[in-house]
């Protein structure tokens, strides 16, 4: 189910936590009540959630001091523009550099062009306490929480006893270092922010107590916590250094498993950990890109298109987009998040199935590009590519990718993979799976796209595409 998000001023984008809860609550009672089993037959429960979303809340009442904080919103964008233009961080940027070239030491690594992103919760976390007066005084007095989603949870689930988030999670807040496991208290100086709130850090599998009996009838383990994309990884079972796996929902994101090595790359990658399960840990790179889901969502909303299934069929019932050209912004990206949405190149003769293959087009154009820069800067060789979320199933957007990046790409029988890997991941840690062997078997493979057009037949359409790019900032 999705929750509606809420906008309370142009830009701002939130979520009511009551509204998430009771959500939450029903959609575990609908699906053991479908599966016909009883909650005391559960096992354990794992936990997927969204990225980037937060709240902050009072730790003696539990009351929270505002609502979550989307990572859609923009309320964060002028301090993102100030601090990415400032001095002091181009002195920090010299000084990580130099410091990198000294020890060769990869930690370094990252601050030497560290930038910040409308879609992190640092800013809008160093927001709330510029602007939220109750927040800032609970955390003087050692009394404020901080959580993303999943933490809420825990802390909902468990009456308040249980306050902790997972390294996949924290990871993915910006808050949080990778490289030394910890809240980082350099930047949490930098941007004021008290670092007195922030949660215990567990392992993604692991037991973080029980939930209140009155909540489900009985007590139920909750022995995973992982975030979304990762957790997507995870039930892809791509646990290989160099398993790739593309996620194509709402935005689409790219994942490669790096293993104990962890990669920063300057520009469009960022480091992330997948998971920690006892003495192993796995580190992620990650590209993402805006407007997937949310692209074709819109042509359905304004009847562009009937149903989402038909828009494969209408793009390839039409040799090329004849010349028109769809920009991605809805989903305002880090770069530029005053970017907007557009059509380029359209004619008298532009017909929905022109439109519709350009917004398509648009989708697999931007994993072309994604693709080739996950090749020039991730130096280990790259192994399987596994597809899944929504836009997994739209033919189209699949063929022309393989075809773009001349790579096989495997979509399971099961799109919905954040949801198993965070099942994978509970079933481990409460033995219900012995080890990830036992997983790869459960695995279900319903298509496989491979190569059929030489991707130099679509570079007068990309050479069109990336021009109209260039052009529509202005």
């Amino acid at each position: 189910k999705q929750v509606e998000s809420l906008y309370p001023r142009p830009g701002w984008v939130e979520l009511d936590p009551e509204v998430l809860w009771s959500q939450f609550i029903g959609v575990i009672k609908e699906a053991v009540q479908a599966a016909g089993l009883h909650m005391r037959q559960i096992a354990g429960l794992g936990i997927s959630t969204q990225r980037g979303t937060f709240i902050t809340w009072h730790k003696r009442t539990g009351k929270p001091f505002h609502n979550f904080i989307s990572w859609q919103d923009l309320r964060s964008a002028e301090l993102v523009n100030s601090w990415n233009n400032s001095l002091l961080l181009k002195v920090i940027h010299v000084i990580f550099t130099v410091l990198h070239f000294l020890t060769g030491n990869d930690r370094y690594l990252a601050p030497s062009f560290l930038t910040f992103s409308t879609h992190q919760a640092s800013m809008k976390l160093s927001w709330v306490f510029k602007n939220i007066h109750e927040a800032e005084e609970a955390a003087k007095k050692n009394n404020c929480c901080f959580g993303t989603v999943d933490t809420w949870l825990l802390y909902r689930l468990t009456k308040g006893s249980v306050y902790a988030t997972d390294y996949s999670n924290a990871s993915s807040t910006g808050i949080f270092e990778p490289f030394t496991k910890c809240w980082n208290p350099t930047l949490c100086n930098l941007l004021s922010i008290p670092v007195s709130i922030y949660p215990p850090v567990r392992d993604t599998s692991f037991n973080f107590g029980s939930t209140d009996s009155e909540i489900f009838g009985v007590p139920i383990p909750i022995m995973a916590v992982v975030a979304d994309q990762q957790s997507a990884m995870f039930g892809e079972c791509c646990f290989h250094p160099g398993d790739v796996k593309l996620t194509m929902g709402t935005g689409g994101f790219w994942n490669v498993n790096t293993g104990e090595h962890l990669f920063a790359a300057r520009g469009s990658l960022y480091p992330l950990i997948g998971w920690k399960i006892g003495e192993e840990v796995v580190y992620l790179t990650e590209g993402s890109i805006s407007d997937v889901g949310t692209a074709i969502k819109w042509a359905l909303d304004i009847e562009l298109v009937n149903n989402v299934d038909e828009t494969a069929e209408m793009a390839q019932s039409t040799a090329d987009s004849q010349g028109v050209c769809f920009i991605p912004g809805f989903q305002v990206s880090g770069d530029d998040p005053y970017s907007c949405a557009s059509f380029m190149g359209l004619k008298p003769s532009t017909n929905r199935n022109h439109l519709v293959r350009a917004i398509l087009e648009s989708v697999a154009f931007r994993n072309k590009l994604l693709y080739d820069i996950i090749v020039k800067k991730v130096h280990i060789p790259l192994r399987t590519i596994r597809a899944d979320g929504g836009v997994s199933n739209n033919s189209f957007v699949m063929q022309m990718t393989s075809d773009l990046i001349n790579k096989k790409i495997e979509k399971p029988a099961n799109t919905e993979m954040s949801s198993l890997g965070a099942a994978f991941l509970a079933g481990l840690a409460s033995g219900f799976w012995t080890d990830k062997k036992q997983l790869k078997k459960l695995r279900q493979i319903e298509a496989m796209f491979e190569p059929q057009k030489d991707s130099e037949e679509y570079r007068p359409a990309m050479d069109a595409w990336l021009q109209a790019m260039k052009h529509s900032p202005h």
